[in-house]
């Protein structure tokens, strides 16, 4: 697997997200950090991740600037062309911003930072980022995030729960997410956004592996020689 992780000033994931996407990279090829400003992907990518943090300081929306940064057009093309696009946290709130998932990440409706281990549901595992959990299996992953809050027209809530969209769902909704959604796909289902982090649970020094097999998901499915 041939991956890419942006960094954005703030990004405070992008580390974590290399050193679980390199578990299943080439050792001659580990996952490359590109900045904001570039205007172009390194070729041949299987997959972009866009991490968690805040970046530029969550001003004005969170994930605003970041979604009109000079890669985000390299990455909303690579998307298109139908590449995988991984975007946890904030990187979920670019995703949104950038238009290339639906709705909205809102305030938490306790208005409160929101950090800790909470238990999801995954909600399908039809696709290459959870191929490798049980549709309806309970799993194990952090999260910490001020503006969580899923929010979508109902038409849309609609189009996510018929065409099997919807990626993971709270067990306990920590945030008011609307119908509990952590985590949903695009219309071609290689584009995930979820607020909780797998990618800091997937060592069992950290706690568990539970997050882990998000990534073997994709490994097993974008392997290139």
């Amino acid at each position: 697997m041939r991956a890419a992780v942006i960094q954005f000033p703030g990004s405070n994931c992008d580390r974590d997200m290399a050193v679980a996407l390199n578990k299943f990279c080439s050792e001659k090829k580990p996952a490359q950090m590109v900045w904001h400003k570039e205007s172009g992907l390194p070729k041949n990518l299987d997959l972009v991740a866009i991490p968690g943090g805040f970046s530029f300081g969550d001003y004005l929306r969170c994930g605003a600037i970041a979604a009109r940064s000079p890669i985000m057009h390299a990455v909303i093309d690579f998307a298109k062309k139908g590449g995988f696009v991984l975007g946890v946290c904030n990187g979920f709130q670019v995703l949104t911003e950038s238009g290339l998932l639906p709705g909205a990440l809102m305030r938490n409706s306790n208005l409160k930072f929101v950090c800790k281990n909470i238990k999801l549901n995954v909600e399908t595992s039809s696709s290459n980022f959870t191929s490798c959990y049980s549709k309806n299996e309970i799993i194990d992953t952090p999260i910490a995030h001020h503006d969580g809050n899923y929010n979508a027209d109902q038409n849309t809530l609609d189009e996510l729960k018929n065409e099997d969209r919807i990626a993971f769902s709270y067990v306990n909704n920590p945030n008011g997410s609307m119908n509990n959604i952590a985590g949903i796909l695009s219309n071609n289902r290689r584009v995930l956004g979820m607020m909780p982090h797998p990618e800091r649970l997937n060592d069992p020094m950290l706690g568990g592996l539970d997050g882990n097999r998000l990534f073997q998901s994709l490994s097993e499915s974008l392997v290139t020689s």
